[in-house]
């Protein structure tokens, strides 16, 4: 079942919709619907970075849509991961045509990723799904901000910047939120490795010495 996110005096719009009625009203404006393989099956809207901003405020204050709140942002790490996937293709077999499946192979490159969830508190629908994807996990890792538009993504993107990494351009106080000054990691990256103790929250000496003799043995570290 495919979500319903707009409606206008009983008239419902799509994503498919309002992924039309973004490009009709920004021009150049690149977006792409992300399927959605859980039960859910409730479809996003992937959107290009130089018109984010644009897509969000027409998203706004286009008078069919008002979305004019975002309930939540959640940050999204994807490691470089190989993905397979069967193809069909055709081949000679013992000199006669046939179609045969084929395992294909590729390298998906790893990024980091910000969702927002949107509803309109006046017309009461939603959500509408976006996504902001980075170029990569380490040096492009920048998004614009969104909370120009929608004030309630302030405290929600400085929690993505600071276990995730995001930096969000334009964002008006991005500074860590959860973790201290300082600290140098983002501890909801997926390779995020725990140290073995915090400066700030000291753990007990045994608890301290078992997680310093495993990681000193999965490192192969004698000291």
């Amino acid at each position: 079942m495919k979500c319903s996110p707009a409606r206008l005096n009983d008239v419902v719009f799509s994503l498919e919709e309002i992924q039309t009625r973004i490009a009709a009203a920004i021009p150049g404006a690149q977006t792409t619907i992300v399927p959605n393989a859980s039960p859910s099956d409730q479809l996003s809207l992937l959107v290009d970075h130089g018109h984010a901003s644009a897509i969000a405020t027409f998203l706004r204050d286009d008078t069919a849509l008002r979305l004019d709140y975002c309930s939540n942002v959640t940050g999204i790490d994807w490691p470089e991961a190989e993905l397979t996937e069967k193809i069909k293709i055709k081949q000679l077999v013992d000199g006669v045509e046939k179609e045969v499946e084929e395992v294909k192979k590729t390298l998906r490159p790893g990024y980091l990723e910000a969702v927002y969830h949107l509803y309109s508190m006046s017309q009461k629908h939603g959500p509408v799904i976006l996504r902001l994807r980075t170029e990569n996990r380490s040096d492009k890792n920048h998004l614009p901000s969104l909370t120009p538009v929608w004030r309630s993504c302030e405290f929600q993107e400085r929690e993505i910047f600071d276990l995730y990494g995001i930096i969000f351009d334009g964002h008006l106080d991005l500074r860590r939120i959860l973790m201290w000054d300082g600290y140098k990691d983002h501890p909801m990256r997926r390779d995020y490795v725990e140290p073995d103790d915090y400066e700030y929250e000291p753990t007990p000496h045994d608890d301290v010495l078992e997680k310093a003799k495993k990681h000193h043995a999965a490192t192969g570290s004698t000291h």
